[in-house]
């Protein structure tokens, strides 16, 4: 059966106040979600940074939390994946591909998104409009935000790594916040490199002037690189570059590289649209480690969400569930 469309949640004013209307319109997931036992003490140490460098961050949160009726440490000690279980999912693949091979010489970025069967129901899009900052288009659970795109032409995507850095800082979840306000490629990155984060993802970045990188991090470093002459960018889940393999803590990488060569294969074709890109997200082959991931069971993890964003034109297509089965919506700037 076709999953049910994503709902979008409209949200307008100070950061509390959006803060507020994400967490009254998501308030069944956000206590599901902080609803897990915490370390009181700790989450205040994060909390305090957090406060310190990035305090609307934390104002939206709080914000999120009033509205949904929860103790804010509770929302904010579910921010931090930095704390959460070894065996939490990890699943993303993404692919670049610039103007040289797409069929309209615009910019695309395509993205999965794999976590658990049961966190797939909880997938909403908001749009954020606070004052003097540029509209924001986010995908994500409750007011934790996965992926997202501005009007300034800024896209942010990217998957989880494992970086045996991690320390008391600004959790990495929240600082895609912080990235999404940023209005180019330069701005993004530097707001990612915090020298305050706590951790890090691999992000891929991209925006509507052309430009795009994919920035290899951890708590204390990170590498960059851009597409070359072939034109395409991708990566899933685990540190590919040679300088930054001595910070990966996973131990089974098997089924992160069997994706990551699938989407290289994939991504050398040539006149690319956002269609024939969703149906790259949509392959199947060396299943179950394939770019569109399955699963029924509860715990299990499957693709939840996806999405092509042309970048250039400021459009995104998206939809819940697989790509290979799944309703498209479509939200433009």
């Amino acid at each position: 059966m076709t999953p049910l469309p994503i709902p979008l949640i409209r949200a307008e004013g100070s950061h509390r106040e959006v803060g507020a209307q994400i967490g009254e319109a998501t308030a069944e997931t956000i206590r599901s979600s902080a609803g897990a036992p915490y370390d009181a003490d700790l989450v205040r140490r994060y909390r305090a940074v957090t406060v310190e460098h990035l305090p609307w961050v934390v104002e939206e949160l709080d914000g999120a939390a009033e509205g949904a009726g929860i103790d804010p440490l509770a929302v904010f000690a579910a921010s931090i994946e930095e704390l959460a279980p070894a065996e939490a999912p990890t699943g993303c693949s993404d692919i670049v591909v610039t103007g040289v091979r797409t069929a309209n010489g615009h910019l695309l970025v395509a993205h999965t998104n794999d976590l658990y069967t049961e966190d797939e129901e909880g997938i909403v899009a908001i749009e954020w409009r606070v004052p003097d900052e540029p509209v924001v288009f986010t995908l994500g659970m409750g007011p934790w935000v996965s992926v997202g795109w501005n009007a300034a032409g800024l896209s942010v995507t990217g998957n989880e790594v494992s970086p045996n850095d991690e320390r008391v800082g600004i959790p990495r979840l929240l600082q895609v916040r912080d990235v999404l306000t940023r209005r180019t490629l330069d701005e993004a990155v530097e707001a990612l490199l915090h020298p305050a984060r706590a951790s890090a993802y691999n992000w891929v970045l991209a925006h509507a002037d052309g430009t795009a990188a994919n920035v290899e991090a951890s708590a204390t470093s990170a590498g960059t690189d851009a597409p070359g002459g072939d034109g395409y960018l991708v990566h899933t889940n685990h540190y590919a570059r040679e300088d930054m393999q001595g910070f990966e803590r996973k131990g089974d990488l098997a089924n992160s590289c069997a994706r990551l060569e699938r989407a290289r294969e994939l991504a050398r074709g040539e006149g690319f649209t956002v269609e024939s890109l969703r149906e790259a997200l949509a392959d199947h082959e060396n299943a179950p480690d394939s770019v569109c991931r399955h699963a029924d069971e509860p715990k299990t993890v499957k693709t939840v969400f996806w999405c092509v964003a042309d970048v250039t034109a400021g459009e995104i297509m998206y939809g819940r569930g697989n790509p290979c089965d799944s309703e498209p919506q479509v939200y433009s700037f």
